[in-house]
């Protein structure tokens, strides 16, 4: 599968997410798409598609938690109304 094929079908699944947890993605397609070439620079060096907002420290347990969307997303989303990388918004 070619980059912007999955860059694509990245999108179209975190949209889905979004959409089932009341929130949406950015509409902001240039931030959406630099978040997930983060997201796939992660997993092509730490193997997960860990949140390019949070420190990978190597430690696999720790990290899961920073898989996307990672495990304070919807703190973030209801408190700051984004999350931290700003992938999803209210």
């Amino acid at each position: 599968m070619e980059n912007q094929e999955i860059i694509e079908k990245l999108k179209k699944e975190f949209s889905e997410y979004a959409k089932s947890q009341g929130f949406h993605l950015n509409p902001d397609e240039k931030v959406v798409e630099r978040i997930i070439n983060g997201l796939l620079m992660n997993k092509e060096k730490h193997g997960q598609i860990y949140c390019p907002c949070r420190r990978i420290t190597g430690n696999k347990e720790e990290d899961s938690q920073k898989i996307c969307p990672c495990f304070w997303h919807k703190d973030e989303i209801a408190k700051d109304g984004h999350c931290s990388c700003n992938l999803y918004v209210k």
